[in-house]
């Protein structure tokens, strides 16, 4: 695993700066350029490439549903975004990154990798530049688009299978909530709906123990505030934050309140982005294989360009990754 110091050898700053823009230090003055090159770096050196036989000389648009700054409070589409230009440079493929907050770019291009949410109404948008779409991390129509997206509700079900093995039943979520873009309809988020189904199947879900919020630090930190002013000394013993930046935010609010992670509180989060081993203490979570996800949108887009017809749906599994955060 790389370490601080590697990261910030290549980044150019002192490990102390690395150190806390890892763990989201709201009190350092440091810019969003600088930020977003250490976390790139830390993804980049978390990240075994792999050889593969070059292709034919394509050109593909990688389009964000996310702006530059809101990908450098979730990092996991940044980690897809790393997987899938690192693929690109493997094969040689030539790529052209569009933000939402970004000025489009017409240029001719052979296929589409959008990462994100869509829904039909957007997917038949992007389907005018070009048929050759692959989406990662939504599936508009899985009839006509190919897609690949992780198991969440399988992710799900193996944390709180985890929580109930150690012994807690008394357990929480904070999440965030999604829309798209064209402002039509909230995002069911299938890691809220497998919590509620799972515990509800056992007689254990608790609406008052649910948080909702964004998926950032501040609302991780901001929620898990408020779970303890309104649970006190009820205070779930377990919460399962629907990703790591949530759960970063949350130790913090956990550590302010003296309350010990993980003797008092166990929290699992989501997606395994490099930061969470540099934290304190290092967070269970589960592995999203970002990466692959990445590389695989690659390959089908390839099969697409080589004539394939039928669409394709890819489903990654996920890996339940405990560290000090819980037992």
């Amino acid at each position: 695993m790389a370490t601080i110091k590697d990261i910030a050898e290549r980044v150019g700053v002192s490990i102390a700066t690395v150190s806390r823009v890892l763990n989201y230090d709201s009190k350092l003055s440091v810019g969003d350029e600088t930020k977003k090159k250490i976390f790139e770096v830390a993804e980049e050196l978390s990240y075994r490439k792999k050889s593969a036989k070059r292709t034919a000389a394509y050109k593909l648009a990688i389009i964000h549903w996310y702006t530059e700054k809101e990908e450098l409070d979730d990092l996991y589409y940044m980690s897809i975004r790393l997987g899938i230009e690192n693929r690109c440079e493997a094969l040689g493929i030539q790529v052209v990154k569009m933000y939402k907050d970004s000025p489009q770019q017409n240029e001719e291009i052979h296929g589409i990798i959008a990462i994100g949410k869509y829904n039909k109404r957007q997917a038949e948008e992007l389907r005018k530049q070009t048929e050759n779409i692959v989406f990662v991390d939504s599936s508009p129509d899985e009839d006509q688009y190919d897609s690949v997206l992780s198991d969440f509700y399988k992710a799900t079900e193996n944390v709180l299978q985890r929580f109930l093995e150690n012994g807690h039943t008394n357990i929480g979520y904070i999440g965030g909530r999604e829309i798209y873009d064209d402002q039509t309809e909230v995002i069911e988020d299938p890691r809220r709906i497998g919590f509620e189904h799972f515990l509800s199947q056992r007689g254990l879900f608790d609406e008052t123990k649910v948080y909702m919020g964004r998926f950032s630090v501040e609302d991780g930190y901001s929620l898990m505030k408020k779970a303890v002013v309104e649970h006190g000394d009820r205070l779930p013993t377990a919460f399962f934050a629907a990703n790591d930046s949530i759960a970063i935010g949350a130790l913090r609010a956990l550590h302010e309140e003296g309350i010990s992670v993980p003797d008092q509180v166990n929290i699992i989060g989501v997606n395994d982005i490099s930061v969470s081993k540099y934290i304190y203490p290092p967070l269970s979570t589960v592995k999203i294989y970002t990466e692959l996800m990445g590389e695989t949108a690659v390959d089908l887009l390839v099969e697409r360009l080589a004539d394939r017809q039928i669409a394709k749906k890819v489903v990654i599994a996920t890996k339940l990754e405990i560290r000090g955060s819980s037992t």
